[in-house]
């Protein structure tokens, strides 16, 4: 099965089967600067999966996904890293923290809950890709429900009462069709537009009711918007709008009477099944054995409770039952107060591939700074473009803020590359500010500029604390 990438056109369009190993890591370079180790580990992954999908039924369901733990510090690109290889691969993915979740018999959520919202995510996905493919047809039903309203069967007049509503009047030698195929045009060339026209538009009441159970919604094996069709808005009421604002109406309700509601959810659950990508950030705040006291009673609990999702079960959601034995798991932490090897030994053995990722140098910001496809300087660069400012950093500015973060991080706390954030809006405070009412639209941010803007905040240990 070929999965292309999104955003391509079709001369352009990549088959995921054709990339290599060597490839996703090229693309992956493309939006996350170093961390070579851990785009390996993912690429090797991914590229397993491919493998996996060519091979027989039988055996490709003895072959289970080798679940990913990156150890490294916040802000060094583990999120991102699994982000774009799900968006490389067009997989449902969902980031959730692992410390969200507790025990079975306290408060908080279940863990089979990210399995539930990960089907929705699939579900989403796949809805968005429908709408595509039907967006033609559903415009054009549309524009026929449109001229209906405009141009009722029969001769029709309208009366100055009606404020413009629909209603034309038909000159002697026109026809019917002859008449519409004008109003067709106009309409396309929104020569209608403002016209106001009445329509029928669903209700959407909700019921002054609430249903009140220990389990979710979605456990539920009711559902009451079929039982009472006409509290959830299944109702419809005449409304009078604009042209225009009926004909978006009118194509959001045409695509979704287009689209298969079974078949949506049939494809979004086999994708989350065979492709799903679900990242465990934060997984060392769990991790570490029962102390027997104090908030941490229940880490090892939340660490069994997951066990099972990560080792392969069937979860019971609104859209049936879902296994989870080859959704790959990415689990990702800082292990300053604990190690991998804290994890109750059945979790570790659920996640075979560890990589670390490295602090991030002065060069690493400077990359960071540049290369990338949204890169930050590319971004502030075209946010005042739409000013009309013209924004330049030389070579050595962008050295004095990579200098700048360095310090920072290792003087304080290492928030990584979000420290940039915090930098380069220091930086461009006055010219952001300013900049609808500068004269010259001409700005170059040089290394005095730069430090003019920051020296004195650095200098000062508590103010660089509380400001960057």
């Amino acid at each position: 099965m070929a999965i292309y990438l999104p955003g391509t056109t079709e001369e352009e369009q990549i088959s995921l089967d054709e990339l290599t190993p060597r490839e996703i890591v090229a693309e992956l370079d493309k939006y996350v600067v170093g961390q070579k180790n851990a785009k390996r580990a993912v690429a090797i992954a991914l590229r397993n999966r491919m493998r996996r999908q060519k091979l027989g039924p039988e055996l490709a369901e003895e072959i289970l996904p080798k679940n990913i733990i990156m150890i490294g510090p916040t802000g060094v690109g583990k999120t991102e890293i699994a982000r774009r290889l799900a968006k490389l691969a067009n997989s449902p993915f969902l980031k959730i923290e692992a410390s969200k979740f507790t025990e079975v018999g306290y408060v908080g959520r279940d863990v089979e809950s990210m399995i539930r919202d990960l089907v929705e995510v699939a579900i989403e996905m796949v809805r968005e890709e429908k709408l595509e493919d039907v967006a033609d047809r559903a415009e054009l039903n549309a524009e026929e429900r449109l001229l209906d309203i405009l141009l009722p069967a029969g001769p029709q007049r309208s009366s100055p009462s009606d404020g413009g509503a629909a209603g034309f009047v038909l000159e002697g030698g026109d026809s019917q069709s002859r008449t519409r195929e004008k109003l067709r045009q106009q309409l396309r060339e929104g020569k209608l537009d403002d016209r106001i026209v009445e329509i029928d538009v669903r209700e959407k009441s909700f019921p002054a009711f609430e249903i009140i159970s220990n389990q979710g919604v979605e456990e539920m094996d009711i559902n009451v918007k079929d039982m009472l069709p006409n509290i959830f808005g299944q109702r419809t009421k005449k409304r009078k709008m604009k042209v225009s604002e009926a004909f978006d109406y009118l194509i959001q309700e045409e695509e979704q009477r287009l689209i298969d509601t079974d078949q949506v959810t049939r494809i979004a659950v086999e994708r989350v099944e065979q492709s799903g990508i679900i990242f465990l950030d934060e997984i060392d705040k769990i991790a570490g054995r029962e102390s027997g006291h104090g908030p941490d009673v229940s880490r090892e609990g939340v660490q069994r409770d997951i066990l099972p999702i990560v080792e392969g079960t069937t979860v019971n959601t609104r859209y049936g039952m879902v296994r989870t034995d080859h959704v790959l798991f990415i689990a990702a932490g800082a292990f300053h107060v604990s190690k991998p090897s804290d994890l109750i030994p059945e979790l570790q053995g659920r996640f075979p591939i560890r990589v670390e990722l490295h602090s991030l140098t002065i060069g690493d910001f400077i990359r960071i700074l540049t290369e990338p496809k949204s890169s930050l300087v590319k971004q502030y660069t075209a946010l005042l473009e739409t000013e009309g400012i013209r924004l330049e950093f030389t070579r050595e500015a962008l050295d004095e803020i990579a200098n700048f973060a360095f310090r920072v991080n290792e003087g304080t706390e290492n928030i990584g590359a979000r420290r940039l954030h915090t930098i380069m809006e220091r930086v461009l405070d006055e010219i952001s500010f300013d900049a609808p009412d500068l004269q010259s639209k001409e700005v170059n941010i040089d290394a005095d500029y730069v430090r003019k803007m920051l020296t004195d905040i650095v200098k000062d240990q508590d103010l660089s604390r509380y400001i960057l």
